[in-house]
Order: structure tokens, then sequence, then C-alpha cells
């Protein structure tokens, strides 16, 4: 594909000329290009997307069975991205991760792999496609506190225990940006004949940069969801899927996507995407450049602030006395995601989002312990003086009462693995088959009980702390005494959590004793 091609946005090109033509509309939406909202308040706010605000009509194509300009527009998004073939999504990742699994698992009672901590539209796609799924335990790292994705070895045991299994799903980075090499869990899918899906919602810009991690694609995965909103520049909603290789039949993938994305797909949504891949295309790593230097001048003004750490890649803080946890997990880091903590222990997570917010800088998410700030390539150096400065400012209002050296900063680094919503660990490190269906939990066989006397009875609810929004439980998962404990103290430190009755968590919807219950 030429250097001409890659510069343009077919699709985006297409609004642009179709609102200058002046049109009259005798076709939905019914704002008629914004008409509707003349004289009133709101108006300029909507007035540029409603012109762009079209529907399926001759000339601009249609998502479900492109031929035109989303044809080609997604034609330019494969080539950009390395892959064979790419779908726009205007239902975010979660429509992706739909997709792939309705995909992947065509009849209900199919085995699929998957890491425990995936995100509810995973949890959701099982639901849908009623799966029995194998969860694998995640590998801690041991210098963060945070679980990555499972070892090579431990999905080639699962494997070969279940080796009718339709696929292996995992995610890639998590939240924090962490990550590891995904070769090696190619590799052993493909040795099993079976594909390796990846949630990289979080890595729409790996592979663009050479201070980025390679994608999931150029590490051999087959199918990879993006979400080009979160850490690109498309619209919020605006994601892609992409895929190669032969493992995947494409013609029921097209039908998934047709199944679970809306029938009226947002048009400036998908001139958004356009526009997003038109921009890595014509720019290239010089894209990234302002970015990272906002980057950089964050972490040298870190260096001089001892007080708050930032959690670096895994070599630096594995470089200690501490056994490992659960084996090494974490080789790379994406530089964007700015994971921050008060080396002291005074401020919890919670607690510095809360000031850091007070001060006009709001963090993406926080937990017991750290503070996710995220950077892209539109963020600049003003954004890293501003938070270093509401750092200064938070250091003198909350004294730390000594001052810690980078060293013992670095031991203080350390800590427990219930730190993050991110850990959702397995009993073994290969699980039974928990089946999973669309069966609906009968009031009558359930009731509510006080959160610290739920240990050892069966969730008739889902708990989940958002975000990142994993489910620490799920209707039919056994309440452990660990999982009690985490959701207490997520509790207190006053996370929010979605799907659950109580959203304060005091208390929790569990199956009647008698009942028992079910996945």
């Amino acid at each position: 594909m030429n250097k001409e091609d890659r510069n343009r946005a077919p699709l985006y090109e297409m609004l642009e000329q179709y609102s200058l033509k002046g049109n009259t509309s005798y076709h939905v939406p019914g704002h008629k290009h914004g008409k509707a909202y003349e004289g009133s308040a709101g108006a300029g706010f909507l007035a540029d997307v409603m012109k762009h605000d079209l529907t399926e009509i001759t000339g601009t194509d249609d998502l479900h069975h492109p031929e035109g300009v989303i044809a080609e527009a997604q034609v330019l998004a494969a080539d950009c991205f390395g892959a064979e073939e790419s779908f726009f999504l205007v239902g975010g990742s979660t429509v992706g991760n739909l997709g792939l699994i309705l995909t992947v698992c065509p009849e209900p009672g199919m085995i699929l792999i998957l890491q425990r901590n995936v995100h509810k539209s995973v949890i959701h796609g099982l639901m849908l496609a009623g799966v029995r799924a194998v969860f694998l335990d995640p590998l801690l790292d041991p210098a963060s506190g945070h679980a990555v994705a499972p070892a090579a070895e431990t999905v080639k045991a699962a494997l070969a225990a279940y080796p009718e299994a339709a696929g292996v799903f995992v995610t890639m980075p998590n939240y924090y940006g962490m990550g590891s090499d995904l070769a090696p869990l190619a590799r052993v899918c493909h040795d099993s004949g079976v594909p390796l899906l990846v949630d990289e919602a979080h890595g729409a810009h790996y592979g663009q940069h050479p201070a980025l991690p390679a994608g999931a694609l150029a590490c051999g995965a087959d199918g990879v969801v993006q979400s080009t909103h979160k850490m690109l520049t498309a619209l919020t909603m605006g994601a892609m899927l992409h895929v190669q290789g032969p493992r995947l039949n494409r013609g029921l993938l097209r039908q998934r996507l047709a199944m679970v994305q809306s029938s009226s797909p947002s048009y400036p949504l998908m001139g958004s995407l356009d526009l997003a891949r038109r921009l890595l295309h014509s720019q290239g790593p010089r894209a990234f450049t302002a970015g990272l230097a906002a980057v950089e001048l964050l972490r040298r003004g870190l260096a001089e602030l001892p007080r708050f750490r930032l959690l670096q890649p895994a070599a630096p803080l594995q470089q200690t006395d501490m056994p490992p946890l659960r084996g090494a997990a974490y080789s790379t880091q994406d530089p964007f995601k700015a994971v921050i903590y008060d080396a002291t222990g005074v401020l919890k997570g919670f607690e510095l989002q809360r000031r850091l917010e007070e001060r006009g800088c709001v963090p993406e998410m926080s937990d017991d312990r750290h503070v996710v700030l995220l950077f892209s390539l539109g963020s600049r150096a003003e954004d890293a003086l501003r938070l270093l400065a509401a750092l200064r400012d938070i250091a003198a209002e909350v004294p730390s009462g000594r001052c810690y050296s980078a060293l013992e900063a670095a031991a203080a680094a350390i800590p427990p693995d219930n730190v993050s919503t991110w850990n959702i660990f397995v009993e073994q490190a290969v699980s039974q088959p928990v089946p999973f269906s669309l069966k609906p939990v009968v009031a009558s066989d359930t009731e509510s009980v006080p959160l610290e006397y739920s240990v050892g009875r069966i969730a008739a609810e889902m708990v989940i702390p958002y975000p990142p929004g994993i489910p620490l439980v799920y209707p039919g998962e056994a309440i452990t005494e660990s999982i009690c404990i985490r959701l207490s103290s997520l509790a207190e430190g006053n996370a929010k959590f979605q799907a659950c009755a109580d959203p304060a968590l005091q208390r929790i919807v569990v199956y009647n004793i008698q009942k028992g219950g079910e996945g």
C-alpha cells in the first residue's frame, strides 16, 4: 500500500463531502443534520457531530456488508495494524470479545481456556455462548503485586488436559500497562491447533513506536481486540478487531459481529476510527513524540520527589532478596501508563486519587496502593508539570514523617497480592470446567447476607469493581475467605462496584444453602 493511500481517510472524507452537498434528509436520524436543535440549548455542541451523523443510504456503505468506503477504511486499518483483516467496532472492545467467543464456541458446552482475571465482557461472552470455562491462574509479579497473564507452561498443561478446547483467551496488557511476551503462548496454542485470542483493549498503540511493546498480532495471536478510543484517538466506544491466519472462521465471525453490534452504527464514531488510523499511517512513530516526552518529563520529576514512586519495568524492582511469589510475570511496561504510589505508605491509592482530583488531575483509576495515570500521544509537557506540582503540594500537605531513599522506596514497593482489583486467582493453576449459561438467578433461591458472613456460600450475583471491570465474583462461584477479605478491603477504600445489589457491598446476595448454585 503506497503512502498516498495511507494518507487518506475514505470514510471520513465521504462524511465531509456529503455534509457539503446540502441534501435534504428524508431518512433517519430524526434530528435532520441537527436542524431539530436550532435555537435550542446544546445546538452548538451537537452541530458538528450531527451534520456527519448519517445512516446507510446511497454512497455511505454498510458496516455489516461493506463494499465501499467502510470496506476501504477497514483495509487501510489492517495495513496499519499488521492484520490480514480488520473490523470496525462501534460498541467498544466489548463487542469484539463477545464476537470472538461466539465464533470459536458456536455451540453450548464447548470448552474455552482463559485466565481468571478477565474483563466482565468476556464473562458475559461465556454466558451468551454457554461455555464451559477452564480458568488459568495468572502469574503474579512479585515486585508490584499485580497479576498479568498465565505462563506458557500453564497454557500447555491446560491444553493437554482439555484437548477438545476451542481456543485460549488472554488479556494483554493489563490495566496497569504491564505485560509479557505472548509469542510462547501463541506457539503453544498453534502446536495444539487452536487459536490464541487476545483482549488487547489497552494496547491499540503497541508496535507503533520503538519505545512501545510489540503488539499481540506481531507475537502470533489469531484474533486481537483493541479499544482504539483508549490509548489512541477515536471517539469513546470506537474499537477494532484484527484477525490473521486460518484458525478463525471469518464468515461466522462477521455473522456474530452483526448479532452483537447495532444495525444502525454511528457514522461519526466510524469516521473517528478512520481518522485515528490515518493519524498513525501518516505520521508514523512521530505521532508519539510529544506524549513520550511528557512521560519522560514526569519520570525525571519523580526522581526528584522520592516519596512518590513510579512503577518501573520488572528488572530494576525484581533485583531484591524477596522470593518470587508465583513466578516472573512482568517483562514489558507501557510507558504511557504512569503507575505511582506513596512509598511511605501513608496515602493509599484511593486517597491519593482523591487528593489529585481535588487539584484538577483526574487519574484513570486507583487500587489499594497504586494510582494509574494515563498518558497518550495527545499528552503534552504541561500535563506532566501540572501533575508534578500537584504531587509536591500533596507531599507538603500530608507529611510522611521521614524521607525514603530510592532503595528503601523500592523495598517498600513489594505489597501483598491483594492490592489490585486485577488480581483474581484460582485454587489450582488449571481449574475444572466451570459451566456458564444465560439461566437467570431465581430470587426465591437466594438471600442477602452481611459480607462478613458470606465465606463458604455460593454467590448469586456478580461483583465487579469498576474500573477496571474484572469480576471478583460471579454467580455460582464459592466465596472464599481471601475473596471476602478482598471485597471488604475494597469496600472500606470506597471502591466503586457494578452488578451487585448493594453498591456499598455491606451485603452480598448468595444462594440459599439448600439450593446451592450453578454457573
